[in-house]
């Protein structure tokens, strides 16, 4: 009986092969999984916060349209500027609405509400450049603060719910914390790459790649990458976790050590005060506010911590912080209204006093009142803060101007400046009357009170100053007016040892022997044409270039080197000299030119700079 034998061989490397196919199907599951779980996230932020995405994108692409034009042949430029502000100030609003919707509802209702308030905020700002004054940064800066206030708060607004609230509102600090991160190191990676493209292969890529990319990752990438953090929305963000470790760590070890030194310092300058019985310093207020807001975040951060958890001095601070606040706040308003009986108000004081106010009424609220809750905090900011954008007759804007227009007409009467009405330029006056009667001008111009300021003036000064405000030129307007006075008395006695100024006495230039006069003021730069020639007046601060004449743009004239060897004369002296005439002359092409200076001034804090206020061209032909 013969056995047969079976080769097995080809069964057993079929087998293997089996097995290691089935290896490689396991070990790419989790990698496949984890593709899907990433990409499924990115698909649930577009799906869950369109929105929010829509602005972060248009305001990104207003910015790289606004860095890809020519703006010598583009025309309105600023259009770009409007779009990228308002949506990103989208940004915020469209979250907070977001956040607001999945808590009642009615979506729909609340993002047509926002993209209105957006439309309508686009076509409060200005047109053009030259009127985007500040009367607009104090409009525009508070609103995004208020949009970022309404987001830590509307979604628990009349809910109970003291623990989520906190919860809500630390994760949204933690994730904004890993936003800036990521995409801080995403946006150095990304141009790192281009830089090393573009030097490895020589490409010759322009600058403004470079500046378009931050833009996008840092406005669109960083709202992205933002939302990915929380993708899962309200419920995810007010879920009950465990305290961090790490801000805790930072808050007992750092954050309140640091308050009670800083805390222990403006004591001792209060005792200062006291002791010698002088008025305190105006920026004194800034520091209190400072220590105030972050005081109330240091309380904020370890709220939901258990007493026996902290340490003893963590538990001392939070009894009596807002009872070492109350001399604190006594300061405050005796430094704000400091300020406001000497110079009246302007938005940044009445801001501030607000702030104080605030700061009152939560110190007040937490130490006379049991049942507390920290929502009062951003609440009640965001209430004064509204307070004082829109409550007519009492917001920040019709302060500001109802109490500039009293000083000013305090001012000419208390130096008996008017005569039928009209200010008499030709009276004595002090130099401080003089640039403060300027200053309020300048205020009152800015914020379009034009009929109010000429009922001051004769019409002969009215035209003057007519161009400079019909131009929007508010440095002309302050300068010219300033110029009026024919008879200033010299009182400032104490210079700054950091500045020089050198002011020629002649302001009567002769123009004998030249063909044409321009001005080539400091804030006046531009081209100036005729003979078929253009002259290119221009600057550039980053490379000390004061003044620099460009004849058709080919021959090139520097001034600074002119203006520094002028200055270099007086290189050790400070304080305010006055000298027969300031000027330089130069050949550039067929012409000779004279610059004629009314002052120079050279500035030496963190590195020496140079400028001047006024100046005038002189050009003939050789």
């Amino acid at each position: 009986m013969k056995l047969e034998t079976w080769n097995l061989e080809p069964e057993t490397q079929n087998l293997k092969r089996l097995q290691t196919s089935n290896v490689k199907l396991q070990t790419s599951k989790p990698m496949l999984k984890k593709f899907k779980e990433i990409f499924g996230k990115t698909d649930d932020v577009f799906r869950k916060y369109p929105m929010v995405l829509l602005m972060g994108f248009l305001g990104a692409v207003s910015l790289i349209c606004l860095a890809e034009k020519d703006f010598n042949s583009f025309g309105n430029y600023f259009v770009f500027v409007k779009f990228a502000l308002v949506s990103m100030l989208g940004i915020s609003l469209t979250f907070a609405v977001k956040m607001l919707s999945e808590r009642i509802g009615k979506g729909i209702f609340l993002e047509i509400f926002a993209v209105a308030f957006l439309v309508f905020y686009y076509f409060l700002l200005p047109e053009n450049e030259k009127d985007f004054t500040e009367w607009y940064a104090f409009l525009l800066i508070p609103t995004v603060i208020l949009s970022h206030l309404l987001v830590s708060f509307i979604p628990f607004f009349g809910k109970s719910r003291e623990l989520n609230f906190w919860q809500y509102n630390k994760n949204l600090f933690i994730n904004f914390f890993l936003t800036v991160v990521f995409t801080g190191v995403l946006t150095c990676g990304v141009e790192l790459a281009i830089l090393a493209v573009d030097k490895l292969f020589d490409f010759k890529f322009h600058s403004k790649y470079y500046v378009e990319t931050f833009y996008f990752f840092a406005i669109f990438g960083s709202c992205f990458i933002f939302l990915l953090f929380n993708e899962k929305g309200l419920k995810y963000l007010e879920r009950d976790d465990n305290y961090p470790i790490i801000l805790k760590f930072f808050t007992q070890y750092i954050l309140i050590p640091l308050l009670i030194i800083y805390s222990v310092i403006l004591y001792f300058y209060s005792a200062k005060i006291l002791i010698n019985w002088e008025l305190p310093r105006g920026w004194v207020s800034y520091l209190i506010l400072a220590y105030s807001v972050v005081g109330i975040l240091a309380l904020l951060l370890v709220h939901p911590l258990k007493r026996e958890s902290a340490k003893s001095w963590v538990k001392i601070f939070s009894k009596i912080f807002y009872y070492t606040l109350i001399p604190l706040i006594v300061l405050l308003f005796t430094a704000i209204f400091t300020r406001i009986l000497e110079y009246g108000y302007t938005e940044p004081r009445y801001f501030v006093l607000i702030l104080a106010i605030w700061l009152t009424s939560v110190v007040l609220y937490f130490v006379f009142f049991r049942k507390t809750t920290i929502k009062y905090i951003p609440v009640s900011l965001f209430a004064f803060g509204l307070f004082s954008l829109v409550m007519p007759y009492l917001n920040t804007f019709s302060v500001a101007k109802r109490s500039q227009k009293t000083e000013l007409k305090n001012i000419l009467d208390q130096n008996n400046l008017l005569e039928n009405g009209i200010i008499n330029f030709n009276k004595k006056v002090s130099d401080t009357v003089a640039d403060e009667v300027a200053s309020k001008f300048d205020f009152l111009a800015k914020r379009n009170e034009k009929d109010f300021l000429f009922s001051f003036l004769k019409p002969t000064d009215q035209k003057v100053l007519a161009k400079s405000i019909d131009k929007k030129d508010y440095w002309g307007i302050q300068g010219e007016l300033r110029k009026r006075f024919t008879h200033v008395e010299t009182t400032k006695k104490n210079f700054d040892p950091n500045r020089f100024e050198m002011v020629a006495e002649n302001k009567f230039h002769s123009v004998s022997g030249y063909d044409f006069v321009a001005s080539a003021a400091n804030y006046r730069m531009g081209e100036l044409k005729f003979n078929n020639d253009t002259f290119t007046l221009s600057r550039d601060d980053r490379k000390g270039e004061i003044l620099t004449i460009t004849l058709n743009g080919k021959e090139k004239w520097d001034v600074a080197p002119f203006l520094k060897n002028i200055l270099n004369q007086h290189k050790d002296q400070t304080g305010k000299i006055e000298v027969p005439e300031i000027s330089v002359e130069n050949d550039l092409g067929n012409y000779h030119i004279k610059v004629v200076f009314d002052n120079l001034i050279r500035e030496n804090y963190e590195k020496e700079q140079v400028f001047y206020n006024d100046a005038y061209l002189l050009i003939r032909k050789k």
